[in-house]
């Protein structure tokens, strides 16, 4: 297996924790390691439903985010890919405290990868529990092509 640059990635998580969207929730990719991820939000109003507890899109989010990342280290440089299908399992609210999310790969494809994600309170207490099939698109949506865009480097993927 080759060895990931962690330059490579601190660049990335910095970069990655900065989108608008992920400030617009408070998500924060914490950790993108060979075969899994850790994703990160505390919970605030702003994530409630009109029950006043966890909107199940959060969940959602928060699954397909872990899921998106653990595969990352598995693929090739300049390798682009997107969510195709996600399916969640919605099995307890919560209403504070932190969700901790941990995305794991299960197969890597030619063109098709699977990963899962589970979803937990700080206590360890299931939450949400996710699957999510990913397209591969060769250099299309490549996180490289996004800093070039940026007119920024990112650090080589691999160690070489």
């Amino acid at each position: 297996m080759r060895k990931i640059d962690q330059a490579h990635i601190e660049t990335l998580l910095e970069r990655t924790n900065r989108s608008p969207y992920f400030e617009l929730l408070g998500l924060k990719v914490r950790k993108i390691e060979p075969g899994w991820s850790q994703v990160e939000l505390e919970l605030e109003r702003k994530h409630y439903n009109l029950f006043s507890g966890i909107h199940g899109g959060v969940y959602s989010t928060l699954i397909d985010t872990a899921t998106y990342w653990a595969i990352y280290c598995e693929l090739d440089a300049n390798i682009g890919y997107t969510s195709i299908d996600l399916s969640v399992n919605y099995l307890s609210m919560l209403q504070e405290g932190k969700i901790i999310v941990r995305g794991k790969s299960i197969k890597i494809g030619r063109t098709i990868c699977l990963s899962e994600a589970r979803a937990e309170d700080s206590r360890g207490k299931l939450l949400a529990f996710g699957t999510s099939k990913l397209m591969l698109l060769d250099e299309t949506q490549s996180m490289e092509n996004i800093f070039k865009g940026e007119g920024r480097l990112l650090p080589p993927k691999f160690v070489l």
